[in-house]
């Protein structure tokens, strides 16, 4: 499956599969929204599969936020596949509940 970004009430939503292969281009969409915005929030809820490199991605644009004084929160409980991944890397703590 293809990987689709859907702008939900202000809650950008990641659908499908988050690879190698599409990586750079959620990357490069996030990153003009970091620009943009002061407040960002992801949904990972929707993730079919991610893998190391989506990973790191998305740690990446949350780090980028941070250094630009930028509010970046990952929503992703309801994903078994995403927490398990977030807690194998000892980064859970990133993960929140909710989006409110």
């Amino acid at each position: 499956m293809a990987l689709l970004i859907t702008n939900n009430a202000g809650i950008f939503e990641i659908n499908g599969s988050l690879n190698s292969q599409n990586a750079t281009s959620l990357k490069n969409y996030f990153e003009a929204l970091i620009n943009e915005s002061s407040f960002i929030v992801i949904s990972l809820h929707h993730i079919i599969d991610l893998d190391k490199t989506g990973f790191q991605v998305i740690i990446a644009l949350y780090k980028k936020a941070l250094s630009k004084n930028k509010a970046f929160y990952i929503v992703g409980y309801q994903n078994q596949k995403v927490v398990e991944l977030f807690k194998t890397e000892k980064l859970r703590f990133l993960l929140n509940n909710n989006a409110a």
